[in-house]
């Protein structure tokens, strides 16, 4: 399986300015080749492909411009291939009549990526440093061991800080069987809620960290366009978003990791959180609550563990009894669920997420879990 190990690097100033320099001239290298494709098309009715631009628009560029002459041409190959794969997908989302997005021309503030397509190709790890190429031994915070085959490189650029991302094809590390099955049903006053009754309450970090961030965004308005101050207010902006991905992926990372370690089966809703977030009243809740980054990193480990990772329906597990399977329908201020039927009483969540659990025909193992629940809750 592929997996990404990403570390923190430190360049001197001068390397600085010779990796924004690359960056540069790979910026223009896919504005030039998008530009081409589109000019084509309008002239020929026909497009071309990377194969063309490989071949043709690149040694042509690269021998005119000072910025692309300083680049590795497998870097620079890896960067049409990111123009052809835009195009790919805009022509697949055509195709199935989605918003397609055509791609775009980028200025060099969003241009942030250089890829290399191997390790030792333009870059190489050295005495404890990365090489790169033109640009020298860039300083390396190693906080993990690499373990798997290396297949690329990506140096990335993130509000004035460069990270080294290499992508590595491994085997999965498999932990022994614990014979449990979990039911995990996601939510806004709890961030998540087990079949076996456990809830995480949601740590909320973008509201926690509103008032900064509005007070940074109010700075960066009153700031005139095109100014220094306004790229220092703007970085001041950017940084208050990236300590609240920081903190949330983290805390991702923490709820997953024991839920796959004690459970060879985990069964989640198949959300649909795009549409989810079109409720004004709730998109901001949504959104602070990751729900998309969450399942995310728990698929990927529980991938990388060897245990089975579920997705069912989520329509109607709130509704419908755990115990009985009889409909009880109640409005989303209602927290408790109250069966007129059998008298099961237990919080809406862990219904639900004994619902979820049963929709993975293990049904009779759910029901004997709502029934242990509902006998250590009465």
């Amino acid at each position: 399986m592929l997996r990404a190990f990403r570390y923190r690097l430190y360049p001197t100033r001068k390397q600085v300015t010779s990796l924004e320099d690359q960056l540069e001239g790979h910026c223009v290298l896919y504005n030039q080749a998008l530009c081409q494709r589109k000019e084509t098309y309008e002239r020929t009715g026909n497009g071309i492909g990377y194969s063309d631009q490989a071949t043709t628009l690149l040694p042509e560029i690269r021998e005119n411009s000072r910025l692309l002459d300083s680049c590795n041409y497998s870097s620079l190959q890896q960067t049409l291939r990111r123009l052809d794969k835009a195009f790919k997908a805009f022509f697949r989302r055509v195709k199935v009549k989605e918003n397609p997005g055509y791609p775009r021309f980028k200025p060099f503030e969003r241009f942030n990526t250089i890829n290399y397509a191997t390790i030792g190709d333009g870059c190489r790890i050295k005495d404890g440093r990365l090489y790169l190429q033109n640009v020298g031994c860039v300083k390396v915070k190693w906080h993990r061991a690499i373990e798997g085959e290396t297949k690329t490189v990506s140096i990335t650029r993130r509000n004035s800080k460069w990270y080294a991302s290499f992508f590595v094809e491994c085997k999965p590390k498999l932990l022994p069987m614990t014979g449990n099955t979990v039911g995990i049903d996601m939510g806004l006053n709890a961030f998540l809620t087990t079949s076996d009754g456990e809830q995480i309450e949601a740590p909320k970090f973008f509201r926690s960290s509103e008032k900064r961030l509005k007070k940074a965004q109010q700075c960066l308005s009153r700031r005139k366009r095109g100014s220094h101050r306004r790229r220092k207010a703007r970085r001041l902006v950017a940084k208050c978003h990236e300590k609240i991905s920081n903190q949330r992926l983290d805390f991702c990372h923490k709820v997953a990791l024991p839920i796959v370690q004690l459970n060879d089966h985990i069964v989640v809703e198949k959300l649909k959180i795009a549409n989810m977030v079109q409720n004004r009243h709730l998109a901001k809740s949504i959104s602070d609550a990751g729900w998309g980054i969450f399942l995310s990193v728990l698929r990927s480990k529980a991938e990388n563990a060897g245990r089975r990772y579920e997705e069912v329906n989520p329509n109607g597990t709130s509704q419908i009894c755990a115990s009985c399977a009889e409909i009880v329908k109640k409005s989303l201020s209602v927290r408790v669920h109250r069966c007129p039927f059998c008298g099961f009483i237990v919080d809406r969540d862990v219904n639900a997420a004994l619902n979820i659990l049963a929709r993975t025909g293990l049904s009779a193992l759910a029901v004997k879990s709502a029934v242990s629940l509902r006998s250590r809750l009465l």
